[in-house]
């Protein structure tokens, strides 16, 4: 028998927390035919953001890593609150991550495999996905990093 997506968060020692309440007029995810959308996930742990700043001025790669690691985790929280049973992702079809970012600093796309790695690691072939990785002047918050999802639903 496969192992299920949630067998491998718990292997990566990862308890996903309640979705994100929006923090605006919007609502966290929609559905559409079978895609969900997740609105951008700002890297919160414990209900707190975990990472704010600027990548290249307050913040190196690794702790911009971390950081998308924690938005993908909140992602996948997401989907579990629209779905009920991660078992219902067919795919991972695309991730946008914005990366607040110095005017300098250029590497965008390795603050992105920090989601990308662990998704990957948590979906298994579910997980391959397009991504975009942009930098940004700021986020909300001031976080470091944002990420939204599109998801093909089986």
């Amino acid at each position: 028998m496969a192992e299920t997506i949630e067998q491998r968060l718990a292997s990566l020692g990862v308890e996903l927390p309640a979705a994100a309440a929006p923090a605006a007029n919007y609502v966290p995810f929609t559905r559409t035919g079978n895609l969900l959308l997740t609105a951008g996930q700002l890297p919160l742990k414990d209900g707190k953001l975990a990472a704010s700043g600027k990548l290249g001025r307050d913040l190196d790669v690794g702790a911009g890593k971390e950081a998308a690691k924690l938005c993908a985790i909140n992602i996948l929280a997401q989907a579990k609150a629209a779905l009920g049973d991660l078992e219902k992702i067919a795919r991972l079809v695309k991730i946008t991550v914005f990366v607040a970012s110095d005017p300098e600093f250029t590497e965008q796309h390795l603050v992105a495999n920090g989601a990308s790695d662990f998704l990957a690691q948590a979906l298994g072939e579910r997980g391959k996905h397009a991504r975009s990785a942009v930098g940004v002047s700021c986020l909300p918050l001031g976080a470091a990093v944002e990420i939204e999802a599109i998801i093909e639903v089986a």
